[in-house]
């Protein structure tokens, strides 16, 4: 059984890691990955193969950046080249990002399965690009592999079959267990000078928090204020120093002596700086799940989330840049949610339990 796995942006290589590792063991399955090329800088791709030991993709796209419209057209042309040279019996996607939902039509339309791991998460925000490519991707696959029991609900909402959904668990925590040690080992933050516990990690990206002037300034004001009671690690997005650059807004922030800004991280060294600060803000979703499984206090901008069992089961909040230095207060004195615990099937065996199913779906053939 040939099965291909969609690679495009750096949330994608920490979930297909685990499972590509996973899926070559079973000597059934050819595996091949191919790498969209969405996100191309040195940071935000290439570390990330190195980090987690894969191999060079088997089909690189080179699609690059762009308009949404543009990376989903050429992502959807370009694909449907390898899937007429080379085709599976099975795709799988995964995540939200723009290759999610490109590469799902470009099979479909030629008659090859797909299955989404990560299928019915949802924030019910239609003005974010992330919820459009869930809805889209959940409309057409075939096999709908969900982190989350609210994951399954929203797609029988939705009208899926009940046969074809599978809780499988969450493939993030199966990347941070594979590379536990060396996570640890890292200690990326010593390098900083920085002690555990004794600082805060920020991540921010979403073109509600940084495409305009306004929230932009708001954000770093926020970062400001509290960096006058810890110190805080803003790994910049390219997104987000663009931003800050376009706006004349970078030289302000990099002269806050409490604030240190760095370049895109590899896997390693930020989740040895999330694994050992004091709490994390950010407006990202992977994040918001890590935070939980660590039990480590996370502050997240937005006005919903995709990831809601992080905050009814664990660390993780909704703040604003009006309402949250009360929850940075209650943090600081350690009186900040001590009752989370970690939701089912997030123990580092998802990647197993989709080899089951795709045996199953190979024994079916």
């Amino acid at each position: 059984m040939k099965i291909h796995i969609i690679g495009a942006a750096r949330p994608n290589f920490m979930k297909i890691s685990p499972l590509y590792h996973e899926l070559i063991k079973e000597n059934s399955l050819e595996i091949k990955l191919i790498h969209t090329g969405q996100h191309y800088d040195k940071n935000m791709s290439d570390n990330f193969f190195k980090d987690f030991d894969l191999p060079k993709p088997n089909f690189y796209l080179g699609v690059g950046s762009g308009t949404q419209a543009e990376q989903v057209g050429k992502t959807m042309i370009l694909y449907e080249k390898v899937l007429l040279d080379d085709s599976p019996d099975l795709v799988i996607v995964v995540g939200d990002v723009n290759a999610t939902t490109a590469c799902s039509i470009s099979a479909k339309k030629l008659g090859i399965k797909v299955a989404h791991l990560e299928a019915g998460i949802r924030s019910f925000d239609m003005s974010m690009p992330e919820e459009i490519n869930r809805k889209v991707t959940d409309s057409i696959v075939d096999y709908f592999w969900t982190p989350s029991i609210e994951a399954n609900e929203n797609l029988i909402r939705e009208g899926v079959d009940r046969e074809k959904i599978k809780f499988v668990g969450n493939i993030m925590i199966d990347s941070f267990e594979m590379k536990k040690e060396e996570i640890i080992n890292n200690n990326y933050f010593k390098e900083l000078n920085l002690l555990s516990k004794m600082f805060v990690v920020a991540t921010f990206h979403r073109p509600s928090n940084v495409d305009n002037f306004e929230s932009l300034k708001q954000l770093i004001n926020m970062l400001v204020d509290i960096s006058q009671k810890i110190v805080i690690v803003f790994p910049l997005h390219p997104r987000t120093r663009i931003n800050l650059k376009n706006n004349n807004l970078l030289k302000e922030l990099e002269e806050i002596e409490n604030i240190k800004i760095l370049d895109p991280l590899n896997y390693l060294s930020f989740m040895n700086l999330v694994s050992n600060c004091k709490f994390v803000l950010t407006d990202s979703g992977g994040i918001q799940e890590e935070t939980t499984y660590l039990k480590i206090p996370c502050l997240t901008f937005r006005e919903n989330t995709e990831r809601p069992i992080t905050i009814w089961e664990g660390t993780n909040k909704l703040v604003n840049f009006d309402n949250y230095k009360k929850n940075v207060e209650n943090i600081l004195k350690n009186k900040y949610n001590n009752n989370s615990k970690i939701p089912i099937y997030w123990d580092g065996k998802t990647s197993k339990r989709v080899l089951e199913e795709i045996l199953k779906i190979y024994d079916y053939k």
